[in-house]
């Protein structure tokens, strides 16, 4: 039965986003909301379908957490579901992500008119003065920016290094970061078809304010996730 749910999930899944593409083509023509209303669209109904389909249930935790205006948003990855749950819950976020979904069609060209960050990876010192400039009018627009710290998604109990870019923005940008937790890869594991059923808490974590020593940072916002993503992980199902 789970792996039927699984399945039909993963029909579902491509079926809405197929016909949201179709949907919002003459977005593309348009203002730049229109592509920022579909990506919120496809998070709200991809939501849905795991509830109704997969019995998995969203929590968000610590909204008051969430300043106004312009701030930096640092999640936990790991899993698929971290990367449409923000449009959601922040409305008109500036994402971080890998220059190759760009190359998704009509994706890519709705990430670029809702002014998503893409920045190249292996790119080094240019990528990450791209990632400060592009961060910089985002914050000037009020908008928060959300970031992958790790760069990648990283499975429940698992590890790997924080990568320079959040550091970069925080350092360049004299905005609150807000750190998030999750256990999102309990029900929705990296690379892997199965779904399973229980609930997904996004956690918004107490800001950290601008002007703390770099390292002193870097250290204080990774003790924050992980610790909490953690604890996350450890009471999700059951």
């Amino acid at each position: 039965m789970a792996v039927l749910r699984a399945a039909l999930f993963q029909l579902c899944f491509y079926l809405w986003g197929a016909g949201l593409v179709i949907l919002f083509v003459p977005a593309l023509l348009g203002p730049r909301q229109g592509s920022v209303l579909g990506m919120r669209v496809f998070g709200r109904g991809t939501i849905w379908l795991l509830k109704a389909i997969v019995g998995i249930r969203v929590e968000v935790r610590g909204r008051e957490n969430l300043p106004k205006g312009g701030c930096i948003v640092a999640a936990k990855h790991q899993s698929a579901f971290d990367t449409l749950v923000y449009h959601p819950l922040l409305g008109d976020p500036a994402i971080v992500m890998k220059r190759e979904l760009l190359w998704i069609p009509f994706y890519g060209q709705h990430s670029l008119k809702a002014r998503m960050i893409p920045v190249d990876r292996a790119g080094g010192p240019s990528a990450l003065k791209t990632l400060v400039r592009l961060g910089r009018d985002a914050v000037a627009e009020g908008r928060p920016i959300v970031i992958f710290p790790q760069g990648t998604r990283v499975a429940p109990g698992s590890s790997a290094p924080y990568q320079p870019g959040l550091a970069a923005l925080y350092s360049q940008l004299d905005v609150p970061v807000v750190p998030v937790a999750t256990n999102s890869g309990l029900c929705w594991p990296r690379r892997s078809f199965a779904k399973h059923p229980g609930t997904i808490v996004v956690e918004f974590l107490p800001p950290i304010p601008p002007g703390i020593p770099r390292k002193l940072f870097s250290a204080q916002v990774e003790r924050a996730i992980e610790s909490a993503s953690d604890r996350l992980s450890g009471h999700a199902q059951g």
